[in-house]
């Protein structure tokens, strides 16, 4: 672009113009560099989903932005993208005051009044129902009933004529007081219907305890992304001083006649950037303690803290085949389908004995008379023997669905096996690439840190412009965003392992807390 002017001092303001706009591009492209729509946040990569359980995979940086794990419907679990899950019941109500809020308190609020484990609760009575529904057609029923009743009769109307009698019969009354028993003896369809409906009860069960393992994985993931958060602002802070000391070393240094204006203006966009950068990071803070806050019953206006940084702590990862045996073991989502697929075979039965024959009996005994003064004991017995004669196109329909249900159920019992698998080698994959990145993090903040003191020293002895201050004050800020986020992916990775293992709920102290 070529600019035209009439005048210097026309001249001098483009240039100074142009000059500021290089430097604040310069700044936003450096890097290590955020934008302050992506502050807060590491650069591009992002929490990708190692499968559809853990939703858990560390890479070179990430996405701490999202507020849960990312998860898919389908494989072992309920999904945790099931909005569900991020939400939740309040039970209690706002505090004037800040609660200190623990990693071990949001994860107990969360097993509480997280909603998604509230409706896979609510699954297990519905499917325990439906169990006992199933269960009273093999048990006896018995019901009673008392009945008066009064009436008048017409022999005539019914074609009973006798001469010399009259037609007319009553009124008369009768009191009945009796009970009905009903049972089927034999039935083998509705045997193997509650035998599945007892099966997808366990299953259901299984499920709200495998709910619990995702809440954990939810909360803690929540949890974690404040905790980066908060050390994200630390660091802006951090940055925010050294680059205010940069700020007044080129100032003093141009008033003073050494330095040239552009030094200024560099050294006034790198503090003004990181100004915008911390508003960035506050801001991001609130939004995923809002997104905390929803997933463990917390009323909104309730103000808290974060009262654990849960630093780094190494983790010895197990031998993948025995860790993938326990896992085969613990898992409650691998139970529940394999519930599942016993009720779906018992399905499968019940469909081939629709043509099967079937024992009922019914009877009633009771009173019966005039008053109840003047009645009789009076009973009836029935025994009943059914079979379908000709439901041919029915029956085998019946057993073709009940078929392929068995047949899909068997297959995704498979498939979870080989999930589950995979989700623990990823899982201890995730943990040792999270420590090395740490280690080699940690090094590049240090090593960071030593070339921006370097930098401010050269240019307050003289020897060199804030250019190289500058570009220090990128590179530290890419390195203590790329250490910040390798902290969150270590921790992440071990909380994924431990989902990976089906403990996440009962020992997740234990993996995040390190050896």
């Amino acid at each position: 672009m070529v600019v035209m002017v009439k005048d210097s001092k026309s001249a001098r303001h483009v240039a100074a113009a142009v000059l500021l706009a290089a430097c604040l591009t310069a700044t936003a492209q450096g890097p290590g560099s955020s934008s302050p729509g992506s502050a807060g946040q590491p650069p591009a990569g992002g929490i990708t989903s190692s499968d559809q359980n853990l939703g858990l995979v560390v890479g070179a940086t990430q996405q701490l932005s999202a507020p849960g794990p990312s998860t898919s419907p389908q494989g072992t679990t309920t999904s945790v993208q099931d909005p569900s899950y991020r939400g939740s019941i309040v039970r209690d109500k706002a505090t004037d005051g800040v609660i200190q809020l623990t990693l071990d308190d949001a994860l107990q609020r969360g097993l509480r009044n997280n909603l998604g484990l509230i409706l896979q609760t609510s699954s297990v009575m519905s499917a325990n129902g439906s169990r006992l529904q199933d269960l009273q057609k093999l048990l006896p029923t018995v019901t009673g009933a008392a009945a008066i009743q009064v009436q008048q009769l017409d022999l005539a109307a019914y074609g009973l004529k006798f001469p010399g009698i009259n037609p007319i019969v009553g009124p008369f009354q009768t009191v009945d007081f009796r009970a009905y028993l009903s049972q089927n003896l034999v039935n083998l369809q509705a045997f193997e219907n509650y035998i599945a409906s007892r099966h997808n009860f366990e299953a259901a069960k299984l499920t709200a305890q495998d709910a619990r393992d995702l809440v954990v994985l939810t909360v803690g993931n929540a949890y974690l992304l404040c905790i980066a958060d908060a050390a994200r602002i630390t660091a802006v802070k951090a940055e925010m001083a050294e680059s205010k000391v940069s700020l007044d070393q080129a100032t003093a240094n141009h008033d003073a006649g050494t330095s040239p204006r552009l030094d200024v203006l560099r050294a006034q966009v790198d503090y003004q950037s990181e100004e915008q950068q911390l508003i960035s990071s506050t801001n991001q803070l609130d939004k995923d303690k809002i997104a905390l806050a929803r997933a463990i019953g917390l009323p909104m206006e309730q103000k808290f803290e974060l009262s654990n940084d849960v630093p780094f702590a190494a983790l010895d990862t197990p031998d993948p085949n025995v860790a993938y045996q326990a896992a085969l073991k613990a898992r409650k989502d691998l139970a529940a389908a394999a519930e599942t697929l016993k009720g779906a075979e018992a399905s499968r039965k019940a469909a081939f004995y629709e043509q099967m024959p079937s024992v009922d009996v019914a009877a009633n005994y009771g009173d019966l008379g005039q008053t109840p003064g003047h009645s009789h004991g009076t009973y009836t017995a029935t025994g009943e023997v059914t079979a379908p004669i000709l439901q041919i196109a029915k029956t085998h329909g019946d057993e073709q669905v009940a078929r392929a249900q068995v047949d899909q159920a068997r297959a995704k019992l498979s498939d979870q096996q080989q999930q589950v698998n995979a989700d623990v080698r990823d899982a201890i994959l995730d943990i040792q690439t999270a420590a090395k990145l740490v280690e080699a993090a940690k090094s590049n903040v240090d090593l960071a840190h030593e070339a921006l003191s370097e930098a401010q020293q050269r240019f307050k002895a003289g020897v060199a412009d804030s250019l190289p201050v500058s570009q220090a004050l990128a590179t530290e800020e890419q390195a203590n965003d790329q250490y910040i986020s390798a902290l969150y992916q270590h921790n992440i990775a071990k909380l994924g392992l431990a989902r990976a293992l089906g403990v996440a709920a009962s020992d997740s102290k234990t993996y995040l807390g390190g050896k």
